[in-house]
């Protein structure tokens, strides 16, 4: 495998990070290579629960949040701007006098990032590589603590945070689908991808619903669920909702799946919460889903369940209503 970025910036300083004390690793995906670094001093700060498992898996001390002291730090960049500075911010502050290590891609805003960062602190020079670039900023010291973000209040009072999905308000297509879920829903519902909660708060305007399950794997978006979704029907889960629950277990399945991997577009993403929903619900079930009209879900509803039918939408979105689920992929229809 190719040397990475972070590779080339510590074989080119050796004396970069300091001999001894812990490394602060913010957002590093699964696919990240910390191999430059010692492991036994790495602390994986990641909130999203696959990547989080990913490294727990590989014997990596991991958290979601920052604990204890650390002698540097090194931030993989994300895709929202808001989130980035504010990592940069709390890594700064973690290590005022050490050095932090910001690694991204182009696509992701590293070179706005780089430029901003040079005119707040001693930066060294980037490496570029492969379509990004790493750079370190020494001695960081309290030059970025107006990049950190707080929870912000959107309209209709829900809370969110900086990069989390539909961070600046209600998304339309979780409304439409909100909007269309029938009075009579009831019993146990899994609300797959609940992301800050909104379409959790809605269902449980139905009083029927006796439990609701919001399968989260954005740690985040789920704290600001708990926030936005206090009836005690409701119980959190930090969970992958590709994977998440017990079979035949639910009566009812709502969400509106991802179908981006960071900028990529994954199709097959949303695929996965389509088998797993026809896992988990009892026979009678129903999923109740909302996807962008280019999106071929239908396909795979073929696969997983016994019906499936348009009930609304719009010019954007296709609201869907599959039914009879599965015991096992149905083939060749």
């Amino acid at each position: 495998m190719a040397d990475t970025r972070l590779t080339l910036m510590l074989d080119a300083d050796p004396g970069l990070l300091p001999p001894a004390g812990r490394i602060a690793v913010f957002a590093p995906t699964a696919a990240a290579d910390l191999s430059a670094l010692p492991q036994d001093r790495v602390h994986v700060i990641q909130g999203f629960k696959p990547d989080h498992d990913a490294w727990a898996a590989r014997g990596y001390d991991c958290a979601v949040a920052p604990v204890g002291d650390y002698a540097a730090a090194v931030v993989f960049v994300p895709r929202a701007k808001d989130l980035a500075r504010m990592m940069v911010a709390q890594a700064a502050e973690l290590v005022p006098d050490g050095v932090l290590l910001i690694d991204g891609q182009k696509t992701d805003g590293i070179d706005s990032l780089f430029k901003a960062s040079r005119a707040r602190a001693e930066c060294s020079a980037a490496v570029s590589k492969s379509h990004g670039k790493i750079f370190a900023i020494h001695a960081p010291g309290d030059g970025f603590g107006d990049w950190r973000a707080g929870a912000v209040t959107v309209p209709g009072g829900f809370v969110t945070a900086p990069g989390v999905f539909s961070a600046d308000g209600v998304d339309p297509a979780s409304a439409l689908l909100a909007d269309a879920l029938p009075a009579t829903l009831k019993g146990c519902v899994a609300d797959l991808g609940a992301g800050w909660g909104y379409l959790s708060a809605r269902a449980l305007e139905r009083p029927g619903i006796t439990q609701i399950d919001l399968v989260e794997a954005d740690h985040t978006a789920l704290d600001c669920a708990r926030r936005n979704v206090t009836d005690p029907r409701a119980r959190f889960h930090w969970a992958d909702a590709t994977a998440f629950g017990a079979d035949r277990g639910y009566d009812a399945v709502i969400t509106n799946p991802p179908f981006h991997t960071g900028r990529a577009a994954d199709p097959g993403l949303g695929v996965a919460f389509l088998r797993n929903a026809a896992r988990i619900l009892r026979p009678g079930g129903a999923l109740w889903l909302v996807a962008n009209r280019q999106l071929p879900y239908e396909r795979a509803l073929g696969e997983f369940f016994a019906k499936t039918e348009e009930i609304g939408g719009d010019n954007r979105f296709k609201l869907l209503c599959a039914t009879g689920p599965q015991t096992a992929p149905r083939r060749g229809r």
